[in-house]
């Protein structure tokens, strides 16, 4: 059910989503929700972390085993670039973390361990020479800002090399 509502939370944002909708698409009453979880709020913040713990997490897992190697980290971030792993923390980050410090706290921890992925492949690859703060920190802003290109449908040409500079960025042949 805490997967069900990501995905819908995901697609159609917090504010985006009744409880109405909630319980339609997840097929439960409007109690049961209540009671297992006590509010819309509730069930959001147990999605945004199954969000945390599956998808995101398990991206960073990918990137940081990938080991630098440049053509693996591309199908990797392409993947992150274009599909919906990204999507609920990215919408949390703009839509509810302004405005609750859970939610921020949970989208600074799923920033952090992009951070921490991108910093191991960047060592992997060799690239010791730069900033090892600000480098990860902007590669993970990359890769947001690229997927919220995608989502919109603006995804170009520039944007498909803008993937590829950054996996080259942090990989090696």
């Amino acid at each position: 059910m805490v997967r069900s509502a990501a995905k819908l939370f995901a697609t159609r944002s917090y504010d985006g989503t009744s409880v109405d909708d909630l319980v339609s698409h997840l097929g439960v009453h409007r109690n049961s929700l209540y009671k297992t979880f006590g509010s819309k709020r509730g069930l959001y913040l147990a999605a945004l972390k199954w969000s945390l713990d599956h998808e995101v997490a398990g991206l960073a897992e990918r990137v940081t085993a990938a080991g630098g190697h440049a053509e693996e980290t591309h199908d990797i971030l392409a993947d992150a670039v274009t599909g919906p792993a990204l999507d609920l923390v990215l919408l949390a980050a703009v839509e509810r973390a302004p405005v609750d410090a859970e939610v921020a706290r949970l989208v600074g921890e799923a920033f952090t361990a992009l951070d921490r992925a991108v910093g191991a492949a960047d060592r992997a690859a060799g690239n010791g020479d730069g900033d090892a703060t600000a480098t990860p920190v902007a590669a993970t802003a990359l890769l947001i800002g690229l997927r919220a290109r995608s989502r919109s449908g603006t995804t170009d040409a520039g944007t498909l090399r803008a993937d590829a500079a950054l996996a080259r960025l942090l990989g090696r042949p």
